[in-house]
């Protein structure tokens, strides 16, 4: 007997790609359980599923950045705080990444990348420990959402979240309405999701010195003069990130509500004569309008 859930959740996350950088992702979760009825003729409680398996995913991945445990291009040890790891990176073709954060930041996935059907088959295994003896399968479906237009893929952290938002290297996938004096304007969208392909989103006031930052021996070696560094406290603990490629330091902190005021906000600058509507989303069916 098998049931399924479709939609159970939505992973919101960034993982290090060699050919990318550090990448924004937003996946769908769809499972399906294999097994014998219980003795309320059940394979598993609807209930339970989406309350114990949903967590059991949440807590695994989303909010965190996924590392490709096996590539030769990563770099992972013990940070010199408690609980904290610093992680270095070498993407080809483009400057390294170096972060400090505490160890429940990060997710360390087998393989030299991070793609579906590696997080499928982690997120299987660490499953499977806490399911009941009748349950004898698992199927998971990571999808990205089917978004019919221009989107991107943007990293960020958010220091005064109590939550995992906090976490200085987590993202999403995201789309974009933008409005022109009231009719929507596919150019505007095309052009920001360029702009924001793949993108780091820093706050200004999040800034610090090389001299000041956290990382590695090897990651305070290996800054080019053009690295920007950025830190901050939050109740998890210090998170630090070095950064040079596709980067933009913005005004704000970078919740979506800021992000589409931003957005708005230098639409506006371009050109004052316009009105500009921008709907910014989070994720999956969520997100924030912004007027100016």
């Amino acid at each position: 007997m098998q049931l399924f859930v479709n939609d159970l959740t939505v992973i919101d996350f960034s993982y290090l790609c060699k050919d990318r950088g550090v990448v924004g992702e937003s996946w769908i979760v769809d499972v399906i359980l294999s097994g014998d009825l219980n003795a309320e003729s059940m394979v598993l409680d609807f209930g339970i599923v989406k309350k114990q398996i949903k967590a059991i995913i949440d807590d695994a991945v989303d909010h965190k950045l996924l590392l490709p445990k096996d590539d030769n291009k990563l770099f992972v040890e013990q940070s010199d705080r408690d609980n904290h790891l610093y992680v270095d990176f070498y993407p080809q073709g483009m400057s390294s990444i170096h972060l400090q954060s505490p160890h429940c930041a990060f997710a360390q996935i087998p393989g030299d990348k991070v793609n579906e059907e590696g997080v499928t088959r982690y997120l299987v295994e660490v499953i499977k420990a806490q399911l009941p003896e009748n349950v004898t399968g698992i199927e998971l479906t990571l999808r990205p959402e089917a978004i019919d237009g221009f989107y991107y893929h943007y990293t960020h952290g958010l220091k005064k979240h109590d939550g995992n938002c906090q976490r200085i290297a987590h993202g999403h996938r995201s789309k974009i309405n933008l409005f022109e004096n009231d009719i929507r304007s596919l150019s505007l969208e095309k052009q920001w999701c360029n702009r924001w392909q793949d993108i780091y989103l820093a706050t200004d006031s999040d800034a610090i010195t090389q001299q000041q930052v956290e990382l590695s021996k090897r990651g305070k070696q290996d800054l080019s003069d053009q690295h920007q560094c950025f830190s901050y406290y939050a109740p998890q603990g210090r998170f630090d990130i070095a950064i040079k490629d596709k980067l933009e330091v913005v005004d704000c902190d970078s919740t979506v509500e800021l992000l589409a005021d931003y957005i708005a906000r230098q639409l506006k600058a371009e050109n004052p004569e316009n009105r500009y509507k921008v709907v910014a989303f989070e994720g999956v069916g969520k997100g924030a309008i912004g007027y100016v």
